[in-house]
């Protein structure tokens, strides 16, 4: 969503790279670059003027004058200002002191209410809530019916007396699930209400009056962020006819410029709570400005990285494993088989190595990544005997062709994922053995010395001690880095990355 952004503030960066100090005209022309970024990127001009004029006081001041490093210090106040338009701290849902906390949704139709009612509850049920959809949208065709579907796919309750298609109140809906909600222990209402292709009064008066009726804890405004300018229009409007706490973005996965949906924080003041990335229901989650920005800004999102492995790997599994190797039982093609499936529940791989830092030098090798790789070798491991997953080295030349041919893809197939495996389980029993396991301690000083006379010995003889490995081309790892994807186009070279821009935040 945000690339077009990205690309044109990284080159402004690059350009202030190199320079020991900043005079006046660095800082005009710098700010003149970030004002052209912003604006092609669709973000409203009075919130443009005031990021801006912010960035210029504070490059003028003492903190940039006396550094060392200018360059670091102006994407430090941009980093810091950008965190400050997105909203500045994490919102987080304000919940009701009697049950039931009643949460209303509006916006313009297509921008993904109903989805979003889906994806709201099925977020409200991980964090241990019992929460209820209420179908109050009855103008909009089949809307009823695919809210009924969205709640069914989330696991949750829907509310839903009125067939809808331009039959019922939706007032008197959302009136009488309160009641409903009470007498069946639902602890949070979400309201799906009816949008328009505009603003117009009939759409205010009807909001206004689930409003009323209702009295919602939070209004959350649920906005496309692909509509460009009109998302910052709607969102006054509908705070002048409603009333909203919160913002939700949709369809940020879109290639829109995105830009305008930034905005709406600073033209209404509300925070942006939630972020919708995606079709499936899974695509959403609390939205977090510091990891927006540094996203934006190229710095990567490591700690949203961490949660989604948190989510996608088994605490009593990663145990195991790491008992396992441990023990010196080795690293077989079952385990790898397991941790990359639980990669794949991570969402597509593109999409992870873009939360580390320093991804945008890498665009077009991870446009080229295909997670069909991951299912191809899936399909080859799982077309193998129990003892050829245990033990690799029992596969001949005949049991190849059967393990291609059960999998569906060539013999040179095989013999790449076997050989990258090798390279794999080596350096697992190094992890295991050398550098002992995370959660096990350090390596034992009898352990260390006996390396350190390996080391001292192979002195002597003239030869270099062996270099710290570096991933990418031409280091210990396998070709591509990971042995699940195929060589060359999986994982780009990490070690020509620059990030010293990094190394003073």
């Amino acid at each position: 969503m945000f690339e077009t952004l990205s690309d044109r503030l990284d080159k402004v960066f690059t350009g202030l790279r190199g320079k020991g100090r900043l005079s006046e005209a660095d800082i005009d022309a710098t700010a003149r670059e970030i004002r052209i970024a912003l604006l092609e990127a669709d973000v409203a001009l009075p919130v443009v003027r005031e990021f801006i004029t912010a960035i210029k006081e504070r490059a003028r001041g003492a903190e940039v004058s006396q550094a060392l490093n200018p360059a670091q210090q102006i994407i430090k106040i941009v980093n810091e200002e950008l965190i400050g338009v997105l909203g500045g701290e994490t919102r987080r849902i304000r919940y009701a002191k009697n049950s039931p906390t009643v949460i209303m949704l509006a916006g313009l139709q297509g921008a993904g209410k109903t989805t979003l009612a889906g994806k709201l509850g099925r977020w409200l049920k991980a964090q241990g809530h019992t929460p209820l959809l209420v179908a109050c949208d009855l103008q909009r065709p089949n809307a009823v019916n695919q809210l009924s579907i969205v709640a069914g796919q989330a696991g949750v309750d829907v509310y839903a007396p009125q067939p809808g298609n331009g039959v019922g109140d939706p007032v008197a809906v959302a009136r009488e699930s309160i009641e409903h909600a009470r007498r069946t222990m639902h602890d949070v209402v979400v309201v799906d209400t009816a949008g328009r292709l505009g603003i117009d009064a009939e759409l205010m008066a009807q909001a206004a009056g689930i409003r009323d009726a209702v009295q919602p804890d939070e209004t959350l405004f649920v906005v496309d962020a692909m509509i460009g300018q009109d998302a910052v229009t709607t969102a006054i409007a509908f705070q002048e006819g409603v009333g909203f706490s919160g913002v939700v973005l949709t369809k940020l996965d879109g290639d829109a410029r995105g830009g305008a949906a930034l905005s709406v924080r600073g033209v209404t003041g509300q925070p942006i709570m939630f972020a919708s990335t995606g079709e499936k229901l899974a695509d959403f989650d609390v939205f977090h400005p510091e990891r927006m920005a540094s996203r934006i800004l190229g710095m990567g999102d490591v700690l949203t990285l961490i949660e989604q492995a948190e989510q996608a790997f088994d605490a009593d599994q990663a145990e195991a494993m790491a008992s396992k190797l441990a023990s010196r039982e080795g690293f077989t093609l079952e385990d790898f088989l397991e941790q990359m499936m639980a990669i794949r529940k991570m969402g597509p791989i593109a999409n992870l190595l873009k939360m580390l830092p320093g991804a945008g030098q890498m665009k077009e090798q991870l446009a080229n990544i295909d997670d069909r790789d991951l299912d191809r070798t899936a399909a080859i491991i799982r077309s193998m005997t129990p003892g050829e997953r245990v033990t690799p080295k029992i596969i001949n030349s005949s049991r190849k062709v059967r393990i291609a041919n059960g999998s569906g893809v060539t013999v040179t197939e095989v013999n790449s994922l076997l050989e990258r495996f090798v390279q794999a389980q080596k350096m697992m029993g190094q992890m295991a053995g050398s550098m002992g396991m995370p959660g096990m301690g350090p390596m034992s000083k009898k352990a260390r010395g006996r390396q350190q006379q390996a080391v001292a010995r192979k002195g002597k003889k003239g030869k270099k001690a062996p270099a710290r490995r570096q991933i990418g081309a031409g280091s210990g790892m396998p070709p591509g880095g990971i042995p699940g994807l195929p060589p060359g186009q999986a994982m780009p070279d990490l070690s020509k990355l620059d990030f010293s821009q990094f190394k003073d935040r």
